[in-house]
């Protein structure tokens, strides 16, 4: 007779939310640029922090604020973050209701973690920034994914359909990863189709100051039906160069931030004293900086634009925002097999189905790199999917 064989447990057996994230998961890490890799994967900033800020923070240590913060934030910084959203929301908003947290990462966590239960319906577009499906995964929600129209903004009869009974819909504006920033009008018609439910909207907003539609942008907590049911997440990292410094922010109805303030002083604690002292300098006193890094990034999008179009088999967005180019290859194979391929002609790039599954069939290039960065990067991608083809 053969030997019985038991199965043993795992004697040490992790949570079921790992498990729930490692299922989902469609992040992947790409890596910096090197010697014989130029990178067009990172959604990072090039530039040095503004001397400003990083003056401030270094007069900061020097002062000897080296010690714990308030858990929601330094009064400081808040009143002018309260005064700067007065302006975009047109209407008033209380220091009270702001959260500074670790950055805008450990800002969609601590909201997302805040409104979500177990069996939650969460909308998110098709295909989006990977990490609000991780973020909702982790809580136990069901993620909705809505494909979007083939101009690359939302389809909104499809939203419509998806947004019943939904408990969360989250978005960004300008989008990572299509470039696409929403209109008044779209911002509009997401109101009307809200009007009524009890639905409540994460607006990430870390790429507003990279508009070049030549319009104004429009936030939506400027938008009346949208502003009373929206938490407002933002960061640092894009407008000012300050990815490495992990600073960010949140603003909405008052009891959601309570919510979203005992998630983050949980996991995170207070953010540390300099670097919200640096923070304030950029809120305050660096606006030619943001005005002269977003005039580069529209610079170099145009080169990456004019070197892409120059490669058969692709076919480009329209990027009106932040910093990226999505285009649709024509050859038959995932994008992550296209993506490790490139790898080996000295090119990284992400594969669009990391964005979700209606992003497959696409890459996404980062135009925040050098100029000779974006030249050459291109030349490879052009060289690599020509062995492809």
């Amino acid at each position: 007779m053969p030997p019985t064989i038991t199965t043993q447990p795992p004697r040490f057996a992790t949570a079921d939310a790992a498990a729930r994230i490692a299922a989902a998961s469609r992040r992947t890490q790409q890596p910096q640029s090197r010697g014989d890799l130029v990178s067009l994967a990172m959604g990072e900033p090039d530039f040095d922090t503004p001397a400003l800020v990083t003056e401030a923070a270094h007069a900061s240590l020097s002062a000897g604020r080296t010690h714990y913060s308030p858990l929601l934030g330094e009064p400081a910084l808040r009143e002018a973050l309260a005064e700067k959203l007065a302006g975009i929301a047109g209407a008033p908003v209380g220091a009270g209701d702001i959260l500074i947290t670790q950055g805008g990462t450990a800002g969609l966590a601590a909201s997302i973690l805040g409104i979500v239960n177990p069996g939650d319906k969460v909308v998110v577009p098709d295909p989006t920034y990977s990490l609000y499906a991780d973020l909702v995964s982790m809580a136990g929600g069901i993620v909705v994914p809505v494909p979007l129209a083939p101009d690359l903004h939302w389809d909104l009869d499809l939203l419509a359909d998806a947004l019943k009974d939904a408990r969360l819909f989250v978005f960004c504006n300008p989008v990572n990863p299509t470039g696409i920033v929403h209109s008044r009008e779209e911002l509009d018609a997401l109101a009307d189709l809200l009007e009524g439910t009890d639905t409540i909207v994460i607006s990430d907003e870390a790429y507003s100051d990279l508009d070049y539609t030549g319009r104004p942008f429009t936030s939506a907590i400027s938008i009346d039906g949208l502003r009373e049911r929206t938490v407002y997440c933002q960061t640092f990292s894009k407008s000012y160069a300050m990815t490495g410094w992990r600073v960010g922010y949140l603003w909405g109805p008052a009891a959601l931030i309570r919510a979203s303030a005992r998630i983050h002083n949980t996991f995170n604690g207070s953010v540390n004293t300099f670097i919200q002292d640096a923070a304030l300098v950029a809120v305050q006193s660096c606006a030619d900086d943001v005005a002269r890094m977003r005039a580069a990034y529209q610079e170099r999008g145009e080169i990456m634009r004019k070197e892409l179009s120059a490669i058969p088999g692709l076919t480009l967005s329209a990027p009106e925002g932040a910093f990226y180019q999505f285009p649709r290859y024509d050859i038959d194979l995932p994008s992550v097999e296209v993506v490790a391929a490139l790898r080996t002609h000295g090119v990284a790039v992400r594969p669009g189905s990391e964005f979700g599954a209606q992003g497959e069939g696409h890459l996404r290039l980062s135009y925040a790199a050098s100029a000779e960065s974006i030249t050459e990067g291109v030349r490879r991608l052009a060289h690599g999917l020509s062995v492809l083809q």
